[in-house]
C-alpha cells in the first residue's frame, strides 16, 4: 500500500452567494444548491441552511450529528458504500479536507440523545465545534416518517452535503499531510500497539456504520488506521452527546493522530481494531473473545481501548480488558463518567481488577448555566434531550442542564480537554 495523502485546505469564511465555489480561503455556497443535494431523497419534505461562526451569538439544537467536508482528489466518493458502491478501500490515495468547516445536521428531533453547540460563552468552552465554522441543515421530514427511517434521511444528507461541499475545493491550494503506510511486521524492534476503537451496534437508533453496512452484522474489524479519515465509519448513533462519537470524531480520531505520530518512533502502530458494541452478553462474548484473538495473532504488546457511549458498552470495556491483560497484553481504557453532578457516585457500570490504566475525559453530569441566544433548530427540544430537564428552559431563553447535552463535550477519545480528579 502506498502513502496516504490529506490535502488540508485551509477555509477562513463561508458565505452565501449566487454560485458554489471556493476561492482563496472563501467558501461561497448557494444555498439552493445545498437543498437540491438534500431534497433528493423523498423523505425529506424541507431543509433550510444557515452559517453559525465561531462568536456568534447562535446555539444549533437538536443536533443529529457532524460530519467534515471532504473529497476524493481522483473523483472517488468519500463515506465509500453510504449510497454508494463500496467499491475501494478507504484511506487509500488522495483526500481534499475543508479545514475549519463542519456539516450539521439539525431540525426536527430524530430521538432524545440529540445535542446542543455554543457558538459563544461559557457553553462554547465544552465543544471543539464552536470553534469552527458550521453549516447547519436544519431538516424536516415528510409527514409520518417513522424514527429509523428519519435517521437514515438525516445521516444521508449529512454525508451528501459533506461530499458536495469537499469537492468544490478539489483544485485549490493545500497543505499535504502524509501518512505512511503501517503494518505489524515494520519496526520489529518497537513495542507492536494496536488500537481497539468501540462502536455502538445496538440497534434502537444507536449504531453505526462500516463501508455503508449497520455494525449490528458485523464481528470487529481489522482496520488500517487512515481508513478512518474516508469515512470508513459513519455515526448514525443517538447516544447521549456528550460521548457519542461524531462521524466529525471518526474522521480526526485524536488516537488514530497520536499513535502515527509515534509511528516508527517509540512504537509500532500496527493497526486498528474495530469493535461493535452489543446488548446481549453472548454476543459481548463473542465479539470480545474475537479483540482478543485478533489482538495475539498480531503479535501485540499493547492495546489502546476507547469506550464509545457509556453504561452498556462498559461490560464490552472490562470483558475486553481482562481478556487482553490475561494474555499479557497490556491495555489502557479511554473513556468518561457519569459519577453524578457532585462526583460522588460510580462513574463507570463495570470495573475488573486488570483496569488498572484508565484515562478519563470527564463527568457528564456536570452542571453549566447557559446564557440566551438565538436558536438555529428548536429549543424547545433542549428539555427533552439528554442532559436536559423540565423546567431547564427558562423564560429568558438561558438554560440549566448537564454537560452530557453539549456535543462531544466528554469525548471518549480525547477530542477535548475534560478530566476528573479524586478528591
Amino acid at each position: 500500500m502506498d502513502t496516504f495523502e490529506l490535502r488540508r485546505v485551509h477555509v477562513s469564511d463561508v458565505t452565501f452567494g449566487e454560485k458554489s465555489s471556493f476561492s482563496r480561503g472563501i467558501l461561497t455556497i448557494n444555498a439552493d444548491d445545498v437543498r437540491s443535494v438534500v431534497l433528493q431523497d423523498r423523505f425529506i419534505k424541507s431543509v433550510d441552511v444557515q452559517i453559525a461562526r465561531p462568536g456568534e451569538e447562535k446555539r444549533i439544537v437538536p443536533i443529529k450529528d457532524i460530519l467534515e467536508p471532504r473529497a476524493k482528489a481522483n473523483g472517488d466518493p468519500v463515506f465509500p458504500g453510504c449510497g454508494t458502491e463500496p467499491d475501494y478501500i478507504a484511506g487509500t490515495g488522495s483526500t481534499v479536507v475543508l479545514d475549519g468547516v463542519c456539516v450539521v445536521t439539525t431540525g426536527t428531533m430524530v430521538n432524545f440523545q440529540e445535542g446542543l453547540v455554543d457558538m459563544t460563552g461559557p457553553g462554547a468552552e465544552y465543544s471543539l465545534f464552536s470553534g469552527k465554522i458550521n453549516v447547519a441543515l436544519v431538516i424536516a421530514p415528510v409527514d409520518g416518517l417513522g424514527k429509523h427511517e428519519h435517521e437514515r434521511a438525516v445521516r444521508l444528507a449529512g454525508i451528501n452535503v459533506a461530499r458536495y461541499l469537499g469537492s468544490l475545493a478539489v483544485e485549490a491550494e493545500y497543505e499535504p499531510e502524509i501518512y505512511p503506510a503501517t503494518s505489524p511486521f515494520d519496526f520489529p524492534e518497537l513495542p507492536k500497539v494496536v488500537y481497539v476503537c468501540q462502536i455502538i451496534a445496538q440497534g434502537l437508533l444507536h449504531d453505526n456504520y462500516i463501508y455503508g453496512l449497520n455494525a449490528q452484522g458485523c464481528l470487529p474489524v481489522l482496520f488500517r488506521p487512515t481508513e478512518f479519515m474516508d469515512g470508513a465509519v459513519v455515526s448514525g448513533n443517538c447516544a447521549a452527546p456528550c460521548h457519542k462519537h461524531t462521524t466529525y470524531h471518526h474522521q480526526n480520531n485524536p488516537i488514530v493522530e497520536d499513535l502515527y505520530s509515534e509511528h516508527g518512533k517509540t512504537l509500532n502502530f500496527a493497526g486498528v481494531i474495530v469493535a461493535p458494541v452489543r446488548t446481549a452478553f453472548a454476543d459481548k462474548e463473542r465479539i470480545c473473545r474475537q479483540i482478543a484473538k485478533m489482538a495475539e495473532m498480531l503479535g501485540t504488546d499493547g492495546v489502546i481501548l476507547s469506550e464509545d457511549g457509556g453504561g452498556n458498552p462498559e461490560v464490552d470495556l472490562m470483558l475486553t480488558t481482562r481478556l487482553l491483560e490475561r494474555s499479557g497484553i497490556k491495555t489502557v481504557i479511554v473513556t468518561d463518567e457519569y459519577a453524578g453532578s457532585d462526583g460522588a457516585s460510580a462513574g463507570l457500570a463495570d470495573v475488573t481488577p486488570e483496569a488498572d490504566a484508565v484515562v478519563t475525559n470527564g463527568n457528564g453530569n456536570q452542571r453549566v448555566t447557559l446564557p440566551p441566544l438565538s436558536v438555529i433548530g428548536d429549543i424547545r427540544t433542549v428539555e427533552r434531550i439528554t442532559g436536559g430537564h423540565a423546567g431547564g428552559l427558562h423564560d429568558d431563553g438561558s438554560i440549566d442542564m448537564e454537560i452530557a447535552g453539549i456535543m462531544g463535550s466528554t469525548n471518549e477519545l480525547g477530542a477535548e480537554s475534560l478530566t476528573t480528579v479524586l478528591i
